[in-house]
């Protein structure tokens, strides 16, 4: 008996065996679609006694995880800015020059990926808002005291005069706060700060010192789609070629950084005739000395309005560049421009001739008339035909006033 049984446990198992492999197949796949159907489940909350329970579905877990990872990528990123800037400091306390780091071409790309348009946009609705008068000292006061402002110099002195953030920034200067050089052919068209100045070289502008960006990205074709009496430049010498029109003459240029604490309106740097503006689309990146110093070609990347003309000695041409939060760039003799639009063509551009049948010549500035105004701090680039006995009365760094010297033959 007992061989009998030892010889029917093969048959046993031989039939136990494909029943437990349907069994385990049948509890996997009952398992793979309660799971299934979990993942598919909503957020509940379950509750025993006084305790509440979250549960969240595995794949919701899984898609939070990058969240903490991109917050401490960017951290650490800005603190190893932040450390850089510091050591440069430093440094340049020792009275050691820092070569310039440039930032590549990622991190750029990086940058013009904060949607800084949007923000402006945004802080310029912020800023029109109408403030209650019990309001307006304290906000006002506090912008005072952290940019240094003014206010003896201001038409209107009286805080609760201004209405919103904007009219604040916007506000008007007393006639003889800012006296106007009659001896001087080239005044400063606002305040600001001297970032750099001289004479064009290769078609290469500094933007600040050892940092250059060039002369035809930044002003654009010489000719616009409505007046082609020139062929377009092929060269850098055929593009100066075509801004410097007397024999003789040489190419300057000024850069001036207005701080959000100046006053933001700007003004004709000399008697001269507008005849063109260009519009420039594009990123609202900050245009501070320490970005100018990071990025190669801030300014040619930036939105922009370039208005060109002539004065008695030849080319002549102001450029408002926009920056973070001043997206807006009022020209006040030109209703057609809007700035900071929603959408625009990345590289594009869009012209306006100021000369037409009735007015062949332009828009005749005299020096020191009001020009425009910014929401708020930005730059100011000058480009101009002058005679090569030019001389800048400047000093890179220095603080300028509107109506001060920038240069004269």
């Amino acid at each position: 008996m007992a061989a009998s049984v030892v010889s029917g446990w093969p048959r046993l198992l031989r039939g136990v065996t494909p029943w437990r492999s349907s069994l385990h197949h049948c509890e996997n796949t009952a398992l793979s679609r309660v799971l299934q159907s979990l993942g598919k489940l909503p957020l509940r909350t379950f509750s025993a006694n006084t305790r509440k329970f979250h549960t969240t579905p595995a794949r919701t877990l899984f898609l939070l995880r990058p969240l903490p990872l991109l917050f401490a990528t960017g951290g650490g990123y800005a603190g190893y800015r932040q450390y850089e800037k510091y050591r440069e400091r430093e440094l340049e306390k020792l009275g050691l020059e820092i070569p310039p780091k440039l930032a590549s071409h990622w991190e750029v790309a990086l940058y013009k990926s904060v949607p800084t348009r949007l923000l402006s946009r945004a802080w310029g609705r912020l800023n029109q808002v109408e403030l209650p008068q019990w309001l307006r000292r304290p906000v006002y006061s506090l912008y005072i005291w952290t940019f240094g402002v003014n206010m003896k110099e201001a038409a209107v002195e009286d805080l609760h005069h201004y209405r919103n953030l904007s009219e604040f920034f916007r506000r008007k200067l007393k006639p003889q706060a800012r006296p106007v050089s009659g001896l001087h052919s080239v005044i400063s068209p606002s305040d600001g700060k001297i970032l750099n100045f001289g004479q064009v070289k290769n078609c290469e502008v500094e933007q600040v010192k050892g940092i250059t960006y060039s002369l035809e990205s930044f002003l654009g074709p010489r000719t616009s789609a409505e007046d082609l009496p020139l062929p377009p430049a092929t060269s850098c010498t055929s593009f100066r070629n075509q801004l410097v029109t007397r024999e003789g003459n040489e190419l300057y240029h000024c850069v001036i950084y207005l701080a959000p604490g100046d006053y933001h309106c700007f003004h004709s740097p000399t008697d001269w005739t507008v005849s063109h503006r260009r519009h420039f689309p594009g990123s609202l990146m900050s245009v501070n000395p320490g970005m100018a110093r990071w990025i190669k070609e801030l300014f040619c990347h930036n939105e922009r309005v370039v208005l060109t003309g002539d004065w008695k000695h030849g080319f002549f041409s102001l450029t408002a560049v926009g920056a973070t939060n001043v997206g807006s760039i009022r020209i006040y003799f030109d209703q057609d421009l809007h700035t900071n639009s929603p959408r625009y063509s990345k590289g594009s551009y869009n012209d306006f001739s100021f000369v037409t049948h009735a007015n062949k010549e332009g828009i005749p500035m005299r020096k020191g008339e009001r020009l425009g105004e910014f929401n708020l701090g930005s730059t100011i680039v000058l480009i101009f035909e002058a005679p090569k006995d030019f001389n800048f009365k400047l000093e890179a760094g220095q603080k300028i006033r509107f109506g001060e010297a920038l240069g004269s033959l």
